[in-house]
C-alpha cells in the first residue's frame, strides 16, 4: 500500500511517469472501436504504456450486463477490440491486455463487495440512473440485478490489479466515486488492505458523431471507425453534417456548427484549421472541396492503423494468443489480491 496517493482525480498531463504504479482501463467487447475511442482514450493509453504498468481489460462479463441475450455478439467482438488496440500501437510486450471473464477472483470480489453496498446507494449512482433510462426498451420497468450492480464489478475490476490511476470521462466518474467508497468501507471494516483509486481526466471530451450527434456509435450510424477504408471514409464524410443555412458555395458558412469543421480540427493540421474557418467565413470554400480535404487527412492517421490491423486479421491465432498470455499474467497479480482480501476477511482457511 507504498505510494498512497491523495487526490480524487486528476489530469492525464499532471500525472508523473512511475512503473511502481498500475493503470487499469479497457473498453467493452460490443463493436468495434472507432475514432472517438481513439482520440478519448487508446492514444493515451500507448503513451502510458511507457510511463506506468498499465492494465488493459476486454470486459466481456461487463458487455453482457445489457447483452445477456446475444453472447455470440460479446464473444465476436473480443478479438476485434484486441485487434484495434494492436493496431494502434499497444504493445504487448509494455502492456497487459487481458479478458475480464477469465479472471475469476474479480467475480469473488464482485461478491464479497456487494454486501458493502446499498441498492439504494446503486440507485442513486448518476452514471447507472442515466444508462437504466437509456435502455429503457431493454428492461422495461425491471432493471436486472447484474445491471444495476456492474459498478461493483468494476471496483472489482480495479481493485484486483491493485491500480492506482483510472483513466475515465467526466460521465464515467460516479463510478470511480462508488469504488472508492466500497474501498474505504473494506478498510474501515477489515483493516487497510485495499487502494484507492485515482480518476484520471483527459482533457478530450466526448467525440460528436457525423451526424452532430453528442454520442458517436454504431446504433446511431455516426461514426469512423478505425478499420473502415478509404472508400467506406469517404462515404461517410461526404454525408457529414454541415452549415444547413449555406445553400450555394459562394455563400458565407458558420464553422462552428459544421462537421466538417468539427473533424477538421481533430484530423488536420493548425493552418489548415484556420484556413478552413476563414475561407468558410467568406464564402470562398465549398463544401464538397473542403469534405475532401478532410478524407484525405483523416485516410493519413488511419491508414497505417488500417494496415497493422490487416496483419492481424490475416492472424487470428496470434490475437488471441497475445490475449490469453496477459491474462495468464494478469489473473496472477489478481490471486495476489485475492489471498490478501481473504487474510484480511478472516477467509483464508
Amino acid at each position: 500500500m507504498e505510494n498512497k496517493i491523495e487526490d480524487e482525480k486528476i489530469s492525464i498531463e499532471d500525472i508523473k511517469p512511475d512503473k511502481s504504479l498500475r493503470i487499469l482501463t479497457g473498453d467493452r467487447p460490443t463493436g468495434k472501436l472507432h475514432i472517438g475511442h481513439y482520440f478519448g482514450s487508446l492514444k493515451s493509453r500507448v503513451e502510458l504504456q511507457d510511463k506506468f504498468e498499465t492494465f488493459i481489460e476486454v470486459a466481456d462479463v461487463q458487455a453482457l450486463t445489457d447483452n445477456f441475450n446475444n453472447p455470440d455478439k460479446v464473444k465476436q467482438n473480443v478479438s476485434q477490440i484486441v485487434m484495434d488496440y494492436l493496431s494502434v500501437g499497444m504493445d504487448p510486450n509494455k502492456l497487459t491486455i487481458f479478458l475480464q471473464s477469465q479472471i475469476p477472483e474479480i467475480a469473488e470480489l464482485t461478491i464479497f463487495y456487494s454486501n458493502l453496498v446499498t441498492i439504494a446507494r446503486l440507485q442513486r449512482n448518476p452514471t447507472v440512473k442515466t444508462e437504466i433510462a437509456q435502455k429503457k426498451e431493454l428492461f422495461g420497468e425491471s432493471v436486472t440485478y447484474g445491471f444495476l450492480g456492474y459498478p461493483v464489478s468494476q471496483a472489482a475490476d480495479i481493485t484486483a490489479f491493485d491500480a492506482s490511476y483510472v483513466p475515465v470521462g467526466e460521465d464515467q466518474l460516479p463510478l470511480i466515486e462508488q469504488c472508492r467508497e466500497i474501498v474505504r468501507k473494506f478498510n474501515s471494516i477489515y483493516g487497510e488492505t485495499l487502494r484507492e483509486p485515482v480518476a484520471v481526466m483527459s482533457n478530450t471530451g466526448r467525440i460528436k458523431g457525423l451526424d452532430g450527434n453528442e454520442k458517436m456509435g454504431k446504433s446511431l450510424g455516426n461514426a469512423l471507425y478505425l478499420s473502415d477504408d478509404l472508400q467506406t471514409i469517404t462515404e461517410k464524410v461526404m454525408s457529414a453534417l454541415t452549415d444547413p443555412a449555406r445553400i450555394k458555395k459562394d455563400d458565407p458558412g458558420n464553422p462552428n456548427i459544421c462537421m466538417v469543421y468539427y473533424y477538421h480540427k481533430l484530423f488536420s493540421d493548425e493552418d489548415t484549421c484556420k484556413n478552413v474557418c476563414e475561407e468558410c467565413k467568406a464564402g470562398k470554400r465549398g463544401c464538397v472541396a473542403c469534405k475532401k480535404q478532410l478524407i484525405e487527412n483523416i485516410n493519413k492517421t488511419l491508414a497505417p492503423i488500417r494496415e497493422k490491423r490487416h496483419y492481424f486479421e490475416e492472424r487470428p491465432q496470434e490475437v488471441m494468443d497475445i490475449l490469453m498470455s496477459g491474462t495468464s499474467h494478469a489473473r496472477e497479480i489478481a490471486k495476489e489480491t485475492m489471498q490478501k482480501v481473504k487474510e484480511a476477511m478472516k477467509l483464508n482457511y
